[in-house]
C-alpha cells in the first residue's frame, strides 16, 4: 500500500508554488499564505477587497485615476512606508501584516489608520493600473502584485478575477 502511494504521488511541490502564485513569483507563497493563515482576515479589508474587485471588473480603471495627494504621502511617510512604486513584495508582505495587526487593535486611530493606508495603496494600484504600469521602472519593485493578489484572495467575490 505505501508503494502505491509513492508511485502514484504527485511532482507538484506545495512548498514552492501555491495556487495563487504565478511563475514569476512561486517564492513568495510561503509568505502569502503564511499572511492568510496566521491572521484573520478584517472585515474592513474585506470591504475594500470588494469594493476594488467590483469596479476593476465593471469599469476596469478606464477612466483616469489620480495619483495619491501629498496629505496621502505624508500619512505613509509618517508610518514608514514607501509608495507602491517602490515597494518590494517582501516589504508589502510586512505591511500588510502590520495594517491587519492594526486592524485587530483595541485603539480606534490606529484601526482607522490601518483602514486609511489600505484605501491608499488601493488607490495607489488603481493609478497604476490606469496608467498600465507605466511609472514602474524597475522589476524589483512589484509589491503592487502583492497588494493585487492580496485583494483578489480576501474578496467574497472570487470569482470575478480577471486574468490580469
Amino acid at each position: 500500500m505505501l508503494k502505491d502511494m509513492i508511485d502514484n504521488k504527485s511532482n507538484f511541490d506545495l512548498s514552492t508554488k501555491s495556487a495563487f502564485s504565478s511563475e514569476n513569483d512561486t517564492f513568495t507563497s510561503r509568505s502569502f499564505a503564511a499572511l492568510l493563515a496566521k491572521n484573520t482576515v478584517p472585515f474592513a479589508h474585506k470591504r475594500i477587497a470588494d469594493n476594488y474587485l467590483i469596479v476593476k471588473k465593471i469599469f476596469k480603471f478606464q477612466a483616469c485615476m489620480s495619483r495619491i495627494s501629498n496629505v496621502e504621502k505624508a500619512i505613509l511617510e509618517k508610518n514608514n512606508f514607501n509608495i507602491l512604486e517602490f515597494t518590494t513584495m517582501k516589504q508589502m508582505y510586512e505591511e500588510l501584516r502590520l495594517l491587519q495587526q492594526w486592524s485587530a487593535s483595541e485603539d480606534a486611530n490606529i484601526r482607522d489608520m490601518s483602514d486609511n493606508i489600505l484605501l491608499i495603496r488601493v488607490k495607489e494600484l488603481k493609478f497604476l493600473e490606469a496608467s498600465r504600469y507605466a511609472s514602474i521602472s524597475n522589476e524589483i519593485y512589484n509589491g503592487y502584485k502583492a497588494l493585487d493578489q492580496y485583494l483578489k484572495e480576501i474578496s467574497k467575490f472570487q470569482a470575478v478575477r480577471s486574468n490580469s
